[in-house]
């Protein structure tokens, strides 16, 4: 896995864990390949999506998955506080919460999940952030969606799981198009050449710029900047053909 931030959890790891949200007593939990019992992309959510195998395991992370909320992941910017007992919270890429010891889920094969976490509410945010995610707004709403709880930007500890990185991610004129009309003066710094008519997009940095402008510290954003794409053996990743769900989840203690 070379020089990360991350926690591993079993041989081979089936979860791995931030270790600066560890640190702050913040239960979470990202998933490998090697947790079974997660649904795959080919399983329709509303229906639940974890079974006893990753139950048991993800029990162990300090995760009660009977109290866990999730959203049909759509690639937008809209948030929905989650339901005081867990359950299905609509379609949505973004979860925010202050109930105690009820996890929030974000399901990823190489897009980002970004959790965010004010201990002094404290609050809980998690947000699934693609490509389309980053040009509407997804960081941003994350952290206003929070702000009715009692959150300020400021405060929050930020952690970006496991996803695609700038070595893998190649994207062609339709996308540079969308991120050059939100970002005009910005998505050439996010952006290296690739193949002809395409660039190498950098989903890490721009969020990691978007969280700053939104208010977050950079001294509080951890970014292990774990590829899927470079990691088969450990990680799903969709553009490697991969069908299975990485899951990404946070609970207040």
């Amino acid at each position: 896995m070379g020089d990360t931030s991350l926690l591993s959890h079993g041989q081979p790891p089936a979860y791995l864990t931030f270790a600066s949200l560890t640190a702050l007593g913040l239960p979470n939990a990202t998933t490998t390949r090697h947790c079974p019992g997660v649904a795959s992309f080919d399983e329709p959510i509303p229906g639940s999506p974890f079974r006893g195998d990753a139950i048991r395991m993800l029990t162990a992370a300090g995760l009660d998955l009977a109290r866990v909320s999730y959203a049909k992941q759509v690639h937008g910017a809209e948030a929905a506080q989650a339901p005081a007992g867990g359950g299905f919270a609509g379609t949505v890429d973004i979860l925010v919460t202050v109930e105690p010891r009820a996890p929030l889920a974000i399901f990823t094969a190489d897009c980002l999940a970004i959790i965010l976490y004010d201990p002094e509410v404290p609050a809980l945010g998690a947000a699934h952030v693609g490509w389309r995610g980053t040009v509407r707004g997804a960081v941003r709403a994350a952290v206003a969606a929070l702000g009715p709880l009692g959150a300020r930007p400021e405060r929050l500890h930020a952690a970006i799981a496991p996803s695609i990185g700038p070595c893998c991610y190649e994207v062609d004129e339709p996308v540079t198009r969308e991120l050059a009309r939100a970002y005009p003066d910005r998505w050439k710094a996010w952006a290296t050449p690739g193949r002809p008519g395409r660039v190498m997009l950098d989903l890490w940095s721009a969020n990691e710029a978007l969280l700053r402008g939104a208010g977050v510290d950079p001294a509080r954003v951890e970014n292990p900047r774990l590829c899927t794409a470079c990691h088969p053996e450990l990680l799903y990743s969709y553009r490697r053909g991969s069908r299975g769900r990485l899951v990404t989840l946070a609970a207040l203690p």
